[in-house]
């Protein structure tokens, strides 16, 4: 049995392709998070209170990030999660 054909190699084309989508998830994955310290993540979450995206449950001290519906203990967490959160669908909306 011969191998392959040459010239009907597709392997190059495949390879391209798994590359420009490992680019894309290290685009979407690389948000900047480094930057939120407690001061930032608490001016960013009053906003987003402020905005109805998240709910404080203070009963439970949790805040709820109402379009995911995740909670948090903590204002770094969410902070830096909404900020993943909106990188993944604005990269989600680039897409389309």
């Amino acid at each position: 049995m011969a191998g392959p054909d040459p010239h009907d190699n597709t392997s190059r084309d495949h390879e391209q392709f798994e590359k420009e989508q490992l680019a894309q998830d290290r685009d979407a994955a690389g948000v900047d998070t480094a930057d939120v310290d407690d001061t930032t993540a608490r001016r960013l979450v009053d906003d987003l209170i402020n905005v109805d995206v998240v709910t404080p449950v203070p009963e439970d001290r949790v805040l709820v990030h109402e379009p995911s519906g995740t909670a948090f203990d903590s204002t770094t967490q969410l902070a830096v999660f909404h900020r993943g959160w909106t990188a993944g669908r604005d990269a989600d909306a680039e897409g389309e």
